[in-house]
């Protein structure tokens, strides 16, 4: 059965998410833990769970969700997974730490592999499909999880919301039809898990999103 962590991380209040499955693999999504007291909490949890990381992956590398990119790869040697359109926003994350003036510790490391729609992430016994759904940033990946019935979506879609498109490649109509085709077209009682904010569902969205 696999298991899905949420922890609310940095001044963004960014939703950073632990994978998990009987395996004990898991796989950390958008780690966003910027404050010692922040890594510490991760890494207790894993460790307390007994879970081995084997995934580093980013939904898309706006700040919020890379804060804690060095601290997972160099604590449990891992590599970072992004989709390759993402890239010049990751390369630009000191100079917007620098915009917000936001220190941080470390650069994120640069990916080892990229993730392109259509492309399974496994561990253990878990698959999820990468959906791509751009608009919010230039080559945000969701992640499908069809067994279960959930979907990782990023900045993609929230609860009676959508992701913010005034950031460099944000687009809303890019947002709008990432929404329609990709999320709206999962089963109704798909659980929405968000980069900000509490979970949602398909149907939910589709009865009661203003924006959509």
């Amino acid at each position: 059965m696999i298991q899905v962590h949420t922890f609310e991380f940095n001044p963004f209040a960014e939703n950073t998410y632990i994978v998990s499955d009987e395996t004990g693999e898991c796989a950390i999504f958008d780690p966003g833990c910027y404050t010692v007291e922040e890594r510490a909490a991760l890494r207790h949890f894993i460790e307390s769970e007994q879970l081995r990381p084997v995934r580093l992956i980013n939904t898309h590398c706006h700040i919020d969700h890379v804060f804690g990119n060095a601290f997972v790869a160099k604590t449990w040697h891992l590599d970072l997974e992004i989709h390759a359109g993402e890239l010049p926003v990751l390369e630009y994350f000191p100079q917007v730490c620098k915009m917000y003036g936001i220190p941080f510790a470390e650069e994120s490391p640069t990916p080892a592999r990229f993730i392109e729609a259509g492309d399974w992430v496994a561990f253990g016994h878990t698959r999820l499909k990468a959906l791509f759904t751009p608009g919010h940033s230039p080559a945000s990946l969701s992640f499908y999880c069809e067994t279960e019935g959930f979907v990782l979506a990023g900045d993609v879609l929230f609860l009676e919301s959508i992701g913010r498109t005034d950031l460099p490649g944000g687009d809303m109509e890019t947002l709008l039809h990432s929404i329609r085709t990709q999320l709206f077209v999962l089963p109704d009682a798909t659980l929405v898990y968000p980069g900000h904010g509490p979970a949602t569902t398909i149907r939910h969205e589709k009865e009661y999103n203003p924006f959509l």
